[in-house]
């Protein structure tokens, strides 16, 4: 299965003018998936369509039911997981908000980064500081309870959140997460290549005048520029979810610059010969 993309956004069908759906992990993969199951009753296949047709590459047998149940399970609490904590000493909180679908209830999650257990799970239909805070108060009373300190709280920084933590665990420190903090730092790279990539598809344009002119002929000649123009448009259109769109661009072209190149010469020589 592929991991989602830093800031990415899936490509999301259906009626005209709705939102596209946002996947920021395989985490948002997760909960879509429950929703599917469980609210929309849709079978493993049915799960597994509508994933392929939303652009998350996943296989079958890989839809991850078993994980969302895990997730469900949390909704235990903390006291599940007492002894394992006791032993480590201390925690630090991760907390996250997974929306499976714009207009979806969220599924708020608090897991400990230190051995990754699920401390909490719970659906709320609404993401304010006061309801978050509920739930990091029922967290912090049982490890509390357990004699456990949290040492540090990670989030992606959103406003509700902060103000929730600052509420519950005021002397806490509360670091933004390593993923949305590089990506914000890759913002402005994100934007140049971006704007690069827009410049190069300029200078390939008009493949399709190209393959009018070759249109049924089987020769050889056609053939082959029937396979650089689909190497073009493969090459515009192929863009990889964790890669730099127009270094990957710039460099495609360059491939098919220098094919081109090689054929060139080889004319040549055949021709002096």
């Amino acid at each position: 299965m592929r991991p989602e993309p830093v800031g990415d956004t899936i490509r999301r069908g259906g009626r005209k003018g709705k939102p596209r759906w946002r996947c920021r992990s395989m985490m948002d993969v997760i909960a879509l998936t429950g929703t599917l199951r469980y609210r929309e009753h849709r079978s493993v296949p049915e799960i597994h369509q509508e994933l392929t047709r939303r652009g998350v590459a996943i296989c079958e047998r890989s839809v991850l039911l078993e994980r969302y149940d895990e997730l469900v399970a949390a909704s235990a609490g903390t006291a599940a997981h007492r002894a394992a904590l006791e032993r480590q000493g201390r925690v630090i909180l991760a907390i996250d908000g997974l929306q499976p679908d714009v207009g979806h209830e969220v599924l708020w999650v608090i897991r400990d980064c230190l051995s990754g257990l699920v401390l909490l799970a719970r659906a709320l239909l609404s993401s304010a500081c006061n309801e978050l805070a509920g739930l990091l108060r029922e967290v912090a009373a049982d490890l509390a309870a357990f004699g456990v300190p949290v040492d540090g709280v990670v989030s992606d920084g959103q406003p509700s959140i902060r103000l929730a933590i600052s509420k519950v665990w005021p002397d806490v420190p509360h670091q933004l997460c390593h993923f949305h903090y590089l990506r914000e730092a890759a913002l402005p790279i994100f934007e140049a290549d971006r704007h690069a990539k827009k410049e190069l598809k300029k200078t390939v344009r008009g493949v399709r005048p190209i393959e009018r002119r070759i249109e049924g002929r089987t020769d050889a000649e056609a053939q082959i520029v029937q396979g650089y123009c689909a190497a073009v448009r493969s090459a515009l259109t192929d863009d990889g979810p964790l890669e730099a769109a127009g270094l990957r661009l710039h460099d495609r072209l360059e491939a098919i610059e220098a094919s081109l190149g090689r054929i060139e010469q080889k004319g040549d020589i055949c021709q002096r010969s």
